[in-house]
């Protein structure tokens, strides 16, 4: 009993002499250190695949990506912030026509362009939308500015586009938007080709979005989009719609989706990715093969998208063919890809 007696004083006398050594001490690891920033973006997902885009056109969608990063970069690199980061990276791919987005947005049934836009600040959540627009160069800021400067949280149409022009944006005659590309893709849907028959380009979800994480640990998402080819007048999409297309929230991640809208309306998807992380305690990688790898792929949705969490993590899930996708972090990794190897 005495020698119990000693052993049981030599451990208090040892754990006062270490009064932070706890249990949690015993089994905790080393704590993931966040990146000052990261950025991913996104341009569209769809059929392409080596076999069908020529050298020449993958060389420019390369260096449409990177141009956009690099836009996005410079900000973030010099202290800036996440929403400031991602609406300059979505105006590189705007002004392109390479994407169907501003400039290169796809032609509606009646031969007109209609463009839609979401932004959303993961600090605050609140977020703007705009959809059906004609003539603003910059859809992305358009969103941005009803979410900044407005107490709503979606205009359309006409109202959307004076809105936009009484608070300074810059205008676009509607020519400017119109490419014999998109005219091209408008008469071949016409013609109801099979799809099997129609390039790459043709069997494409076009839509830019970006994502971000700053130094001050703040998220944002944005997504920029002309909707679908041939697509009845007045339609709109998953993009302007808060939670299906683009969602942030600086407790869990900032997400930009692209792919058939109506499948990501459906699903939520923006929002579902958010919520299994919450609720479920899913990582993000988890969360976004749950929602594009199988519940999108069981009900034939095509597409994907593009997150980044709280922590920089970062997940660029899609279940088509290939995704127009980039990403660069403070540390130096980064990368632009387009098909799935």
């Amino acid at each position: 009993m005495k020698n119990l007696l000693v052993a049981f004083l030599v451990i208090l006398f040892t754990l006062s002499c270490n009064p932070t050594t706890t249990q949690e001490d015993m089994t905790a690891t080393a704590p993931t250190v966040r990146p000052d920033y990261v950025l991913v973006i996104h341009g569209g997902a769809g059929a392409m695949s080596r076999d069908k885009m020529s050298a020449e056109d993958e060389k420019a969608y390369r260096a449409g990506l990177q141009q956009a990063l690099d836009a996005g970069k410079a900000i973030l690199a010099n202290g800036g912030t996440s929403m400031d980061a991602i609406e300059a990276t979505i105006h590189i791919l705007e002004d392109s026509p390479l994407f169907n987005a501003g400039r290169g947005s796809v032609l509606t049934n009646a031969g007109t362009i209609e463009m839609d836009a979401s932004f959303m600040d993961g600090a605050t959540l609140n977020a703007g939308a705009v959809a059906g627009i004609k003539t603003i160069r910059h859809p992305v800021s358009a969103a941005r500015l009803v979410m900044t400067e407005s107490p709503h949280v979606m205009l359309s149409g006409q109202g959307a586009e004076d809105y936009a022009v009484a608070n300074g944006l810059e205008v676009k005659d509607t020519s400017y938007f119109h490419t014999d590309r998109r005219l091209r893709q408008l008469n071949r849907a016409k013609s109801k080709e099979e799809t099997a028959s129609l390039d790459w380009e043709e069997s494409k979800y076009g839509t830019v979005g970006a994502v971000a994480l700053d130094k001050h640990g703040n998220l944002a998402a944005a997504t920029s989009t002309g909707g679908m080819t041939n697509k009845r007048y007045g339609r709109v999409g998953d993009v302007p719609i808060i939670g299906a297309g683009t969602y942030a929230n600086n407790a869990t991640c900032a997400v930009s989706c692209t792919g058939h809208g109506e499948y990501f309306i459906r699903n939520v998807v923006a929002h579902s990715i958010s919520a299994l992380m919450e609720y479920k305690g899913l990582s993000l990688a988890e969360a976004g093969d749950e929602i594009v790898m199988k519940k999108l792929v069981a009900q034939e949705g095509s597409g994907g998208l593009i997150a980044v969490d709280h922590q920089g993590n970062i997940a660029m899930p899609f279940n088509s063919a290939g995704m127009f996708r980039g990403f660069v972090k403070s540390d130096g990794e980064t990368g632009v890809a387009i098909y799935r190897d």
